[in-house]
């Protein structure tokens, strides 16, 4: 049942990687691809983690630290680009 659980979680995960990727083609503008892009790799990433952490739970301290750095990492990346995208945007 873990096994199951877990590579269900990898397939999510990647099903979230591809499902990010589409919005790319679209005719939208930048920003909005960027912050589909990201949040679709946010939770295809958690969820490969969180099939990792099924699968073998004995490094569950690095596995934890993973989802802990990805949640920071593209939540801090995030506001970075939308300062610089709103810098630009002012300056011209």
């Amino acid at each position: 049942m873990i096994h199951w659980l877990s590579y269900t979680c990898i397939g999510l995960g990647m099903v979230f990687w591809f499902w990010g990727t589409w919005p790319l083609i679209g005719h939208r503008s930048v920003l909005f691809k960027l912050h589909s892009l990201s949040v679709a790799d946010t939770l295809g990433s958690m969820s490969i983690i969180v099939g990792l952490l099924l699968k073998i739970p004995s490094e569950w301290p690095l596995l934890i630290l993973g989802i802990i750095s990805l949640a920071i990492w593209n939540t801090v990346l995030g506001y970075v680009l939308a300062y610089c995208s709103s810098r630009e945007n002012n300056h011209e």
